[in-house]
């Protein structure tokens, strides 16, 4: 036996349905509900039963028509009858039109609507006007289809509202409508524009499951009480300029296909963005956030404008991903202003941002640039950041503050803190509350090292520098300098390397931590041999003058920090700017000071001393050699006279005058001489030896120079190794 399957047939509709026009497409023949006292619906009543049931109508009436099909001249037969001679408006009791078809144009432009308005599952073929309309009981669109334009401009809705499920695939326009009760638009779709301008929602309003395939403008629109918009989708612009929040706005998981507008909005509770996706420009110009503002685990695909935004309480970024450049300029945070384990995946723009109360700001990673120049700090608050480049130029700290950081070049210039700042090199990878790593993104495999680029302008009295690389950083102008703290490994550049030439002749530099702007003064020379490096656009030029005073203050940084050694080479750098100095600097003293260089590197090089101290001794040896020891020890004589008869003899004992050999002065026997005067000269003493004339004018020499030489060794051994 065969058996056929067949689609089942859809049931009627609950109501007393008319029937008429039965096909195999409806079964059922039309579901218009009766006319009351017929067994037809108002489409398909005969001519004289419908002009007497019109005829029996009068504004104020109920009416129910649920599932009947219109036609624009239809309806507007139903709705003369109940015009206000008054006002010439419509006027409705309870409408029910639950599952209805207009055909054509459909107006209830400035109709009123005492009871429930019921347009659920109802279909709008043409373009449906409900301008100015007054609902003062419950408006049901539940599943209505608008399939050309939808105006509810000025419209008035007392009661609750509600267009879930509604499909407007025509523009949908509720321009200056008031919404008394409670709006329902969950899963609703608007195919064409939708316009909320100027409207007000006193009631819930609830966008959740939403689309928007065409531009959705909310400006200057009044949400009393909440707003959910949660898991909507603006596939179009979403304008919500000065449009104002007077209760939590919820926006969880909503998405943004195209631009989402903000500008000068007002949210006074809490509003939610978590975990929103805002796949066009974000623009939350100058929008006031007086209570809480979410943000966590949401994603900005391009820039994000929070420019000139107050945040009047916590504002929390947690977690979430810029991945264009986010502008937070002039922004104002009242409360805490959370960044934990954001990710800037291009800029971070924070110029002249005031916050009045951040007590953490991070960890965050950016890609490339975050940018606190101007910025406020108003209480205590650590900072803690991995970027390629934090720039906090004229960025005032009225409080503690803790600047940890990671693989950052940083720019200080004209900073002003009036308490103790630490800015320290962070080793590992900043550690979130849950103990997990925060992700560094495009920063990992990269030194971690953190590089001061200028102190300029800044007064270093209350700063600490903990394991910074300060090879490039510009001091000339910071205030204070001899009081700044170095902790920890804090590098400085050093001089080139190796054998150098310079107009054709080798030349060395002694090893020694400088200055980056010795650098920039070196290589600006004519004669500068290479190695040193230049000087980058905009730093400006300074010489010996300057850079004189800027060695002298972190000598004496270094020598309170009880680094005596580190003190040194910034003792031998302010000599050396004083000895190349021309116009602070008297020609006597630069030779003075050239001598003093040339002899022991400013009491700091003591192979240099003991170089010096070998020659004299090897000249003091050969000079004696050669003029200063006799041929033969004198010999001494008596001479006297006997008296005639006897008597006392005296005898007067002389010696012979030195002179030098004929032959072959440098001998082993006379150089072990020669050593001897030497090595006694060193010390100051005298070796009782025989000299001629000259040995004896060489060994005064050697006396006086030979121990000077040695006490320069003597000294910058004791300065290396001093505590």
């Amino acid at each position: 036996m065969s058996h056929t399957n067949s689609a089942p047939s859809p049931a009627p509709p609950s109501w007393p349905h008319c029937g008429e026009g039965v096909s195999p497409e409806r079964p059922f023949g039309c579901p218009g509900v009766h006319v009351p006292g017929h067994t037809a619906c108002l489409a398909h009543l005969p001519g004289p039963d419908r002009d007497a049931y019109l005829a029996g109508l009068t504004p104020g009436a109920d009416i129910d028509h649920s599932g009947t099909p219109f036609t624009p001249s239809l309806l507007a037969a139903l709705l003369d009858p109940l015009r206000d001679p008054a006002t010439g408006h419509p006027h409705l009791g309870g409408a029910l039109f639950e599952s209805a078809t207009f055909e054509g144009d459909t107006g209830f432009d400035s109709a009123t609507f005492k009871g429930r308005a019921v347009f659920e599952s109802a279909t709008f073929k043409g373009n449906a006007g409900f301008g100015s309309a007054t609902f003062e009981h419950v408006a049901g669109f539940r599943s209505a289809v608008f399939e050309g334009n939808a105006w509810f401009g000025s419209a008035a809705f007392k009661r609750d509202t509600v267009f879930g499920l509604a499909a407007f695939k025509g523009q949908a326009e509720f321009e200056a409508a008031t919404f008394e009760g409670d709006v329902g638009f969950w899963s609703a779709t608007f195919e064409r524009p939708t316009v909320f301008d100027s409207a007000t929602f006193k009631g819930d309003t609830r966008f959740a499951l939403a689309t928007f395939k065409a531009v959705a403008r909310f400006e200057s629109t009044t949400f009393q009480r909440p707003a959910v918009f949660t898991s909507a989708t603006f596939k179009a612009g979403a304008v919500f300029d000065w449009a104002t929040f007077e209760h939590v706005a919820l926006f969880e998981s909503a998405t943004f296909q195209d631009d989402a507008g903000f500008q000068w909005s007002t949210f006074k509770e809490i509003a939610v963005f978590e975990s929103a996706a805002f796949q066009g420009p974000a623009v939350f110009t100058s929008a006031t956030f007086q209570d809480g503002a979410g943000f966590k685990s949401a994603t900005f695909q391009r820039d994000a404008w929070f420019e000139s935004t107050t945040f009047q309480n916590d504002a929390v970024f947690e977690a979430v991903t810029f991945q264009r450049d986010a502008w937070f300029g002039s922004s104002t945070f009242q409360n805490d202003a959370v960044f934990e384990a954001a990710a800037f995946e291009r800029n971070a723009w924070l110029e002249s941002a005031t916050f009045e109360r951040a007590l953490r700001m991070g960890p965050l990673v950016c890609a490339e640039q975050v940018r606190l120049s101007g910025a406020v700090f108003g209480g205590p608050v650590i900072l803690s950041i991995a970027a390629r480049h934090l720039e906090c130029r004229r960025t005032r700290w009225s409080s503690t503050a803790e600047v940890r950081l990671r693989y950052a070049t940083v720019d200080f210039a004209h900073a002003v803190f009036e308490y103790p700042l630490t800015i320290a090199a962070e080793p590992d990878p900043f550690v979130l509350a849950d103990g997990q790593q925060v992700a560094e993104g495009p920063l990992s495999g990269a030194p971690a090292a953190v590089r001061m680029a200028s102190l300029r302008g800044v007064d270093a009295a209350h700063l600490v520098l903990a394991d910074v690389d300060l090879s490039g950083c510009l001091f000339t102008g910071t205030v204070h300098l001899d009081q700044v703290r170095l902790e920890g490994t804090c590098s400085f550049a050093t001089v080139p390397s190796g054998t150098r030439w310079r107009a054709g002749h080798p030349v060395r530099f002694s090893e020694r931590r400088t200055l980056a702007e010795e650098h920039h003064w070196r290589a600006r020379q004519p004669a500068a041999v290479p190695g040193w490096n230049a000087t980058a656009f905009g730093v400006g030029h300074v010489g010996p003058a300057q850079l004189a005073p800027v060695y002298r203050a972190l000598r004496k940084a270094f020598e309170d920090g009880k680094n005596e050694p580190g003190a040194a080479d910034f003792y031998y750098g302010e000599m050396e700017m004083r000895r190349h100095d021309r116009t602070g600097t008297g020609r006597a003293e630069r030779g003075l000071l050239h001598s003093y260089w040339m002899l022991s590197g400013y009491g700091l090089r003591a192979s240099r001393a003991m170089g010096w101290l070998a020659a004299a001794m090897l000249a003091t040896i050969v000079l004696l050699m050669g003029f200063g020891l006799p041929n033969n020890d004198p010999k001494q004589e008596a001479t006297g006279t006997v008296p005639a008869g006897g008597g006392k003899v005296t005898f007067e004992i002389g010696k012979d005058d030195p002179h030098n050999p004929t032959g072959n002065r440098f001998t082993g026997e006379r150089f072990e001489k020669a050593l001897n005067v030497t090595l006694n000269s060193v010390v100051f003493r005298s070796a009782d030896q025989d000299l001629t004339t000259a040995g004896t004018y060489i060994e005064m020499t050697s006396r006086l120079t030979e121990p000077v030489l040695l006490g320069l060794a003597v000294l910058a051994i004791r300065n290396r190794v001093k505590r």
